[in-house]
């Protein structure tokens, strides 16, 4: 029997020696960031909030999010208190790329602290965009992983791990990444696929090329060859290198002068003219993750100092993947920061007088639940090509951006009337004035924006609510010069600003605050000066009929817990009952007793007289 017993505990020793070592080596894995190798070592360990929190980060960087919202979703269920914001914000894109924007959208709501409805904005999108996207992919073989393409002359040019001596990569188990430049077929596929030279390919990746006009100057991104440490892991950033063509070769290959070692400097896109470089970077100083940036291309080949492009471009997660028309005024990129429907999506941004607006997501015709991006687009033909990973992996799409008839545009932004701030969360509505049809509505997002497509020679009421605010309302009219925008700002006033009566309590509760209303000694019915302060409240709510009231009745300590409960409950109710028969919804009152719980003047059972009326109230908080 000790035999055994001493085998049964040997064996514990050793699976426990094992399990600790295997765990151990998992994390070496995944600080070098050998995904696929870490995740499958993962899912052989026990299930602790480290070892789903590394699994879900190492199927969610390789785009497989079925099991990346498997390893999220079963971390949440476990320790939902203590995980770290970000992986709300990962779940939910997680989610979204399986197709599961209802639960996803509950959970961005929950990172957001505002409603999120994507299916509600997708719609909003269809309608409102004056264009949709007709896709093809460029290759028959999607696990190439193509992406990254740009115009080059009437050939183009892309990264791809299509190079199965170059590697494999332990990120994804690929080949690491190379140039190569291609024909466009008739039919939209690459043909006679050809790779940059040596001067260009070399051991580590290269991507995104982009060249100047006259293809004679090319910039791309190059891994450093140099590690460096990075909240403790070993990481190789990306810079961005200049090369020059002569004598039918790439030649004075060398980094430019803003990358580093110490930060990613990525995705380069060339104006036409030459004179700026748009790109991305996780440089110190940013809204966070990758920002875009631009910097000014001298003619004798210096550059500039490079500029952020603010926080209506950029915001505390990922702005990748830029590229500008060919007159400046308009840039695409990929983001997975502003709205969209899961991972990065595609977004255009025009310039008004050299200052980019608001972001445009592309729609559904273009974007999906994965990672979409690498758009470009020749504006005279209205064809380009894109990159996405919407079926598992990387690959190359060609498309054509097909026109929607004429129509006009209402946009704008919801904000504070006395503070100006944005007031994300917000609905916007657009109606129809004459026969009060509600035409369009969404909830806007963080910049607090919203937009609408339009009709010429028409009247619109445009509508916002928010909790706690008096709805605003404006009216326009379209006419018929053909597409025009109407900007209009919908400034809104919160109650507790508009009326004397009406106050933000230490414990966050908005209430109006009337005289006391005083009942009779166990009684509940409405005496003429109680009814003479409701009438009061009254007005009130006629003035402003969206909002919506909590009756809260509290008694004195005196009788015993359950009698003053049901009498401050009773008193509640006949409360609610005389603004009713003043004409108030019913729908728009709450009543609740709290009994002798609540007490203003903390006495417990030794008040006097004047200290028991105190406690003797009712209470009126807003709860919209």
């Amino acid at each position: 029997m000790k035999k055994y017993l001493y085998l049964i505990c040997t064996l514990s020793v050793t699976l426990a020696s094992a399990q600790k070592i295997s765990e151990k080596q998992a994390d070496k894995l995944f600080a070098e960031r050998s995904y696929v190798k870490a995740a499958a070592m993962y899912e052989q360990l026990p299930q602790s909030q480290k070892v789903l929190q590394n699994m879900g980060d190492a199927y969610f960087n390789n785009f497989q999010m079925k099991d990346a919202a498997r390893a999220y979703g079963q971390m949440f269920a476990t320790a939902k208190d203590s995980i770290n914001k970000e992986y709300q914000f990962r779940y939910a894109h997680a989610l979204m790329g399986t197709g599961d924007y209802t639960k996803a959208d509950s959970i961005m709501a929950i990172y957001l602290k505002f409603p999120v409805n994507t299916p509600k904005f997708m719609a909003n999108l269809k309608r409102n965009l004056p264009w949709n996207y007709i896709i093809q992919p460029m290759a028959k073989n999607t696990s190439n992983g193509d992406f990254g393409i740009a115009f080059y002359g009437d050939k183009v040019a892309f990264s791809s791990y299509r190079n199965a001596a170059a590697g494999p990569y332990g990120w994804n188990d690929k080949p690491f990444l190379d140039l190569y430049n291609a024909s466009v077929s008739d039919k939209g596929l690459l043909t006679g696929i050809q790779p940059f030279p040596k001067s260009i390919n070399t051991k580590t990746h290269e991507s995104n090329p982009t060249f100047s006009a006259d293809g004679r100057v090319m910039f791309f991104s190059r891994t450093n060859t140099k590690r460096v440490e990075v909240n403790g892991e070993k990481v190789a950033h990306v810079s961005i290198y200049r090369a020059e063509f002569q004598n039918n070769d790439w030649v004075n290959v060398t980094r430019v002068p803003f990358s580093s070692d110490n930060y990613s400097v990525e995705h380069p896109t060339l104006t036409r003219d030459g004179k700026k470089l748009y790109f991305s970077s996780d440089m110190p100083g940013g809204q966070g993750s990758f920002d875009l940036y631009v910097v000014d291309v001298n003619e004798d080949g210096t550059f500039g100092t490079p500029t952020n492009m603010g926080t209506s471009i950029n915001t505390p997660h990922r702005e990748q993947f830029p590229f500008i028309s060919d007159d400046g005024t308009i840039l695409y990129f990929a983001s997975d920061g502003h709205q969209g429907m899961g991972g990065l999506d595609i977004f255009s941004s025009k310039a008004y007088d050299g200052v980019f607006a608001k972001p445009v997501n592309q729609g559904e015709t273009i974007n999906t639940g994965m990672d979409d991006f690498g758009y470009i687009i020749n504006d005279k033909t209205h064809k380009g090509y894109l990159a996405s990973n919407r079926k598992g992996s990387d690959n190359l799409y060609s498309f054509y951006k097909e026109e929607n008839e004429e129509s006009y545009f209402v946009e704008g932004e919801v904000k504070d009337k006395n503070t100006k701030d944005p007031l994300p969360g917000t609905t916007v509505s657009l109606y129809d004035p004459d026969t009060n049809q509600l035409i369009a509505q969404i909830v806007v997002g963080a910049q607090a924006e919203y937009g609408f497509v339009t009709e010429p020679n028409k009247k619109y009421r445009i509508e916002a609510i928010k909790d706690f605010y008096i709805p605003h309302a404006e009216e326009f009219t379209t006419n018929e010069q053909g597409k025009l925008r109407y900007t209009i700002e919908l400034f809104m006033e919160c109650y507790d600003d508009a009326e004397e009566i009406i106050n933000k309590r230490q414990d966050g509760k908005v209430q109006i605050v009337l005289e006391n209303i005083y009942f009779d000694l166990d009684k509940w019915d409405i005496k003429p000066d109680a009814a003479r302060i409701l009438d009061v409240l009254v007005d009130l709510l006629r003035k402003y009929p969206a909002m919506e009231i909590e009756i809260g009745a509290h008694t004195d300590s005196r009788a015993s817990d359950m009698y003053n409960l049901l009498l401050s409950n009773r008193r509640a109710a006949s409360t609610l009952e005389y603004l009713v028969k003043q004409g108030i919804k019913r729908k728009r009152l709450r009543s609740k007793g709290y009994g002798e719980r609540v007490q203003l003047v903390k006495c417990g059972n030794d008040c006097s007289e004047g200290e028991h009326s105190i406690n003797r109230r009712c209470e009126f908080i807003i709860l919209k």
